[in-house]
């Protein structure tokens, strides 16, 4: 029987944090779950409080934190638009700082982390499908350069840290993802679109809709964090995480609207500054080292998806 881990998760009580804690769990860890509850939800973790292997910390992880554990799951960042610019000087507070102070940690105790990256590194792409050795096209002053760059400085930190000081390193670009527990109001495609034909709302697409995603269902994306962690000391990435199926945001809105049974109007609104035109990850390098690819199909993934926004509303109209 493997041994007891010790695993810190931070950003645990958010929608990717609390589905990798409630994963870990089960694996039989003991988790530490830290948050500053600016986006988590304690809702989202509510079912893991009862746990006796379950801890809960709220704390800000631009500041230091002494603990004792065997692996670090760095996911502490607002990761959609609206909530990462509404403060852009914190946003990259943590994911500069918070790099720092997580990879100080892990260097203190020995421990194993895992960088919790996004495809945004790649900015608007110039190269399709992205593989990780494109540097990516980012604009380095815009309103969503406090994410984006913010994300390219940790990965340096945590290069620098590898290099520098031999640290067990892992870094997971993470692709658009999505399923039960998003924030109902994060601004996402997948939310909005969900929101708005569950409420009957007029479906806002920005620009003509052309305009690509790939959508990973988290549950195939949790998979693919606890199978990069497990890889040997070789094994840096960074690995792309994401779903290689591409599909433009109008056939998303429409195929949403017929789940729905929705009589939701489509209408077009212009296309946000920086908003990426393709986005589509190159995941050879994740079957190779880590045998993995998402499993779940968009439709079953969407239908989960659905069923939970519409549990959501119903409370709401209580």
């Amino acid at each position: 029987m493997p041994l007891m881990k010790r695993v810190l998760v931070t950003g645990g009580a958010g929608f990717l944090g609390s589905h990798l804690c409630e994963r870990l769990l089960a694996e039989g860890n003991e988790v530490i779950c830290v948050d500053n509850f600016y986006t988590g939800q304690k809702k989202n973790i509510l079912t893991l409080l009862d746990n006796p292997y379950f801890e809960v910390l709220r704390h800000d992880v631009t500041f230091p934190l002494y603990i004792e554990v065997d692996e670090i799951y760095n996911l502490a960042c607002p990761a959609s638009p609206i909530h990462y610019q509404f403060d852009p000087v914190q946003t990259t507070k943590t994911s500069v700082h918070g790099a720092i102070n997580m990879l100080g940690l892990a260097k203190r105790v020995k421990a194993k982390l895992f960088q919790a990256s996004t495809s945004e590194v790649y900015g608007d792409p110039e190269m399709h499908p992205q593989k990780e050795n494109y540097w990516g096209n980012v604009n380095p002053i815009g309103v969503r350069s406090c994410y984006d760059e913010g994300k390219r400085c940790a990965e340096t930190l945590c290069f620098d840290y590898w290099r520098q000081h031999g640290l067990e390193i892992k870094v997971g670009r993470i692709f658009n993802t999505y399923g039960p527990r998003m924030d109902l109001n994060d601004g996402r495609v997948v939310s909005n679109f969900i929101v708005q034909a569950l409420k009957g709302a007029p479906i806002t697409v920005y620009g003509d809709g052309s305009q690509t995603r790939s959508f990973c269902y988290v549950d195939d994306l949790i998979e693919a964090f606890i199978k990069t962690m497990a890889t040997d000391k070789s094994f840096t990435g960074p690995v792309n995480l994401g779903n290689p199926s591409e599909m433009s945001v109008l056939e998303l809105a429409e195929t949403i609207v017929e789940l729905t049974g929705s009589k939701s109007e489509i209408v077009r609104k212009p296309l946000p500054s920086d908003d990426p035109t393709r986005r589509r990850p190159d995941i050879t390098l994740a079957r190779e080292n880590l045998g993995w690819e998402p499993k779940i199909k968009p439709l079953d993934g969407l239908k989960e998806t659905i069923k939970y926004f519409d549990n959501i509303l119903s409370e709401f109209d209580k």
